[in-house]
């Protein structure tokens, strides 16, 4: 049996049922293009007509020259109606897609209850409408609702759906799961008989993940038989999601031997993740199989310093081949080959007998025991480690602020930033107004900083998040602060922590600025006294 595997992407049709996520034909476009460069093999585009962006979307997706097949999704015909006439299918064929994905009802429950029609004018709408797309030249993928549930409430009546689709042309008969309940060994079981039944026709499974067994079902059924996965990115989906092709691809290509993707295109699957995620606007779980932030990040000393004799005592897998990378942390866990291989990362020679090491050690997870966490922090973990090093020039310190914050009837919140900061040797006063305090002080310092650093002004804070440490003590609880700032070509997270919401925000902000100046050109490396901000540098 062949092991070639047919990847159907649905992330811009039944993904986008998923709550939270909603894109404009522009996104779909987008996220298209990143599917059709990764090497899927279909692209689910939508229902043709249901709405302005689908419209939008076929309209123009035409125009991109994609490998991928684009698909147009529909159910059958509607009972006691012809095929011909049907809107929902014209609107198929009108919309230029090579393929068709047509849903049919596969339990004998729903069509009395849903489509309240006789079970053999189900199989007559699903004969017709099959035999009328492929009458007007295009592929079609039928599948079959409820499927698993079908199967196991009255197996004949499934059957003769999935015949009947066959004797109608379909060129690939698909089993959903479409409550996400069945178990993998259900679906082993339930393919392996249909197979017995069905000759010379190629299967396809599309399970959803209610019970978390989205991806072990599609593994399952690939291994009973199947050859077409239908899935989405990052699991998108309605209700708890649909299979996750970002963690059934490499398991059937890197685990079981499948041909999914070339391998070029494997090492991209991360990069691709993430750039969903990103026009999505959902953040991608840290967790997340293969391509999370974590899904190679090392944290208990014994684990670090047994991957850098050899990362297969605790990797499964070279991150590289799906595009993701090792991490190390650094908490109050770390051991000095936390630190070093941290080091190393950041190409920072660092002698890990020296005192300086021991130190640096000891004051991180004295921070931590404060609130600070630098798991998420790298650019402020960097300048501790410098700092330790020598290898951090002060090119400002802090002298003082001051923020007003003024509410008149009528009118928003104004907030007014006033910083004093020394650069070489010079006091400077600035003052800016913001959208509340935190944007005043970012556009007060920034306003001075850029005038002497012009490298600054490609800079700015891409987010900031607000954690309170100690609940029980109501508005008076210490906070940690986590703020990401980004430029042209790089991107990194600073963190500040105290009982006042503004200083924790306060030390994060400088210490991302400071960041940023580390690569400052020579002309403006203006050396200063190394006098510490206000920041964790002095706790």
């Amino acid at each position: 049996m062949s092991k070639a595997i047919s990847i159907f992407d649905t992330t811009l049709r039944d993904g986008t049922q998923g709550e939270g996520i909603s894109l404009s034909a522009d996104d779909k476009l987008k996220i298209a293009q990143k599917l059709d460069y990764l090497g899927v093999h279909y692209i689910e585009g939508g229902i043709p007509g249901s709405n302005s962006k689908d419209i939008e979307f076929f309209k123009r997706v035409q125009t991109l020259g994609l490998s991928a097949k684009i698909t147009a999704f529909g159910s059958t015909r509607r009972k006691d109606s012809a095929a011909h006439t049907d809107a929902n299918l014209q609107r198929i064929i009108e919309s230029g897609a090579a393929a068709a994905t047509l849903v049919g009802k596969s339990w004998d429950f729903h069509v009395h209850t849903a489509l309240q029609t006789s079970l053999e004018e189900n199989l007559a709408m699903i004969y017709d409408s099959v035999a009328f797309l492929k009458q007007s030249g295009l592929e079609v993928i039928f599948d079959a609702e409820h499927f698993f549930d079908g199967y196991k409430h009255n197996p004949e009546y499934a059957v003769s759906v999935m015949q009947k689709a066959a004797e109608a042309g379909a060129d690939w008969l698909v089993m959903c799961d479409t409550n996400g309940g069945t178990m993998p060994h259900e679906v082993h079981g339930i393919i392996t008989a249909l197979s017995s039944n069905l000759t010379n026709v190629q299967l396809g499974i599309h399970t959803h993940n209610d019970c978390e067994l989205a991806v072990a079902n599609t593994l399952s059924a690939i291994q009973a038989g199947a050859r077409q996965v239908q899935g989405t990115m990052n699991g998108y989906g309605e209700r708890c999601g649909n299979a996750n092709l970002c963690s059934v691809i490499p398991n059937l290509q890197l685990k079981l031997g499948f041909e999914c993707l070339e391998e070029k295109a494997l090492a991209q699957l991360s990069n691709v993740a993430r750039y969903v995620s990103e026009v999505a606007n959902v953040n991608m779980p840290v967790n997340q199989p293969y391509v999370g932030s974590a899904a190679f990040a090392h944290k208990g000393g014994i684990h670090v310093s047994a991957i850098l004799r050899d990362s297969r005592t605790y990797e499964h897998i070279q991150p590289e081949l799906v595009g993701n990378k090792q991490r190390v942390l650094v908490s109050d866990l770390a051991g000095q080959s936390n630190i070093v291989s941290k080091a190393q990362e950041m190409g920072i020679d660092f002698d890990a007998t020296s005192p300086p090491a021991r130190e640096v050690i000891d004051k991180i997870k004295n921070l931590e025991h404060q609130g600070y966490q630098f798991e998420g922090a790298d650019a402020s973990l960097e300048l501790l480690i410098r700092e330790a090093n020598g290898q951090v020039r002060e090119l400002f310190t802090f002298e003082s602020f001051k923020i007003l914050v003024e509410k008149t009837a009528g009118r928003s919140v104004v907030s007014e930033a006033f910083v004093k900061i020394n650069i070489a040797g010079t006091s400077l006063y600035t003052a800016a107004e913001g959208n509340g305090p935190v944007n005043a002080l970012d556009n007060a310092l920034r306003k001075t900083l850029v005038q002497h650093f012009p490298s600054l002004k490609d800079m700015h804070l891409s987010d900031y998040k607000v954690r309170v440490l100690d609940e029980k003590d109501a508005t008076a609880a210490k906070v940690r602060v986590l703020i990401e700032s980004k430029n042209y070509e790089d991107s990194w997270s600073t963190v500040g922590v105290s009982e006042n919401v503004i200083e924790a925000s306060w030390e994060a902000l400088v210490d991302s600025f400071r960041y940023a100046l580390l690569e400052a050109s020579p002309d403006e490396q203006i050396l200063t006294p190394s006098i510490a901000n206000p920041g964790l540098h002095n706790h």
